[in-house]
């Protein structure tokens, strides 16, 4: 397997890649440059990791032929604009969520991907971890039967410290608040292991913090497969948890509550019986432990663009993920239901922000 060569843009969330997801596989990843406006966080970091190409400027990243891949770290309202210049560049392309602003702006990228000679992974990172990859192998294996019901709680806390960061809390260039920047991670989980959402009933709120965006959401959903599933979100907990908590006919799956990597264990698997217990046992019974996070989201992208596995995470994915945003903005709104898929007839899909009322 080769190394691929590395570029990253944005060294704040992007230190966190360099520890998590590069510096764990030496025979896969090479990080070779460096691209921040903040010079001082900029060598800082090149120095803490001894990456000697360092530069401001993304289109010099963009025109070097001497990289393969190119990793979006940045504020998000600019990803929509990085990402397409890096596909056009040829680079593979690895952005941070949320992958953009709108549904209209995911189908620009699914559009540009067709053509480009790159492939672009978003990250969603809490995907991976011994107690998530255990539930979706049960999952898969047909032993949980029918889902229920779930709940999802993303439970964390900001304070307006974390808000003095110039981008954040804006429309303009977060995109959106507790939805689109925090619970995405613990909502992309729940469609991971249940699948498509078909009706959504939602309402957001900004009661935490003096900012522009929600930092309080709930939704009601029914799932393509009959399930119903509570979604609740706040800013303002003085306890952090994340926590998943999915109720099938034969397992209740409960995750662990660490904030930050929900899907590493313990997780409880609660079997109905004996029997549902002997056939869990019979599938994770040779389970080798995963690392969690971006480690191993990295190595699976690896895999793939060696030819050995399938792409980890998809800009499909993403807007799964962002469409669920897109339904709950929309029936906040309008104190109506909505059912999904959304597409271009929605009047909140190319700007979240329209008045649908």
């Amino acid at each position: 397997m080769s190394v691929k060569t590395v570029a990253i843009i944005g060294c704040g969330i992007g230190r966190s890649h360099i520890i998590e997801g590069y510096l764990p596989h030496p025979d896969k990843f090479r990080v070779t440059a460096l691209c921040d406006l903040n010079v001082e966080r900029l060598n800082e970091v090149g120095n803490e990791f001894g990456i000697e190409k360092r530069t401001t400027s993304f289109k010099e990243l963009l025109a070097d032929d001497s990289i393969d891949i190119i990793d979006i770290c940045t504020p998000p309202g600019i990803h929509l604009e990085q990402v397409l210049d890096a596909l056009a560049s040829g680079k593979h392309v690895i952005c941070e969520k949320p992958l953009t602003g709108s549904l209209k702006g995911v189908d620009r990228i699914m559009e540009a991907e067709k053509e480009a000679k790159g492939v672009l992974m978003p990250i969603f990172q809490y995907r991976y971890g011994d107690g998530i990859e255990k539930a979706k192998r049960i999952i898969e294996a047909g032993i949980a039967g029918k889902p229920y019901v779930g709940s999802v709680e993303t439970f964390w806390l900001r304070t307006p410290e974390y808000y003095s960061v110039p981008w954040r809390g804006k429309w303009e260039t977060e995109l959106g608040g507790v939805l689109v920047t925090h619970a995405l991670h613990l909502h992309d989980m729940m469609l991971h292991l249940l699948g498509p959402v078909a009706r959504v009933f939602g309402r957001v709120a900004t009661r935490v913090n003096d900012i522009e965006v929600e930092d309080c959401a709930s939704a009601s959903l029914l799932m393509e497969n009959g399930a119903f599933v509570s979604l609740s979100c706040t800013l303002g907990s003085q306890e952090q948890i994340s926590r998943l908590r999915l109720h099938f006919e034969n397992v209740t799956f409960e995750s662990s509550h660490e904030p930050y990597a929900p899907g590493k264990d313990p997780w409880k698997i609660i079997a109905a019986n004996e029997i549902v217990q002997a056939e869990i046992d019979e599938v994770i019974g040779d389970w080798r432990p995963v690392s969690p996070r971006f480690t191993t989201q990295m190595a699976h992208f690896h895999a793939f663009l060696s030819g050995d596995g399938p792409l980890p995470v998809t800009t499909r994915d993403a807007r799964q993920a962002l469409e669920l945003v897109t339904a709950i903005y929309q029936s906040a709104d309008t104190g109506r239901e909505i059912t999904l898929p959304i597409g271009p007839e929605s009047p909140k899909y190319a700007n979240w922000r329209a008045n649908t009322r």
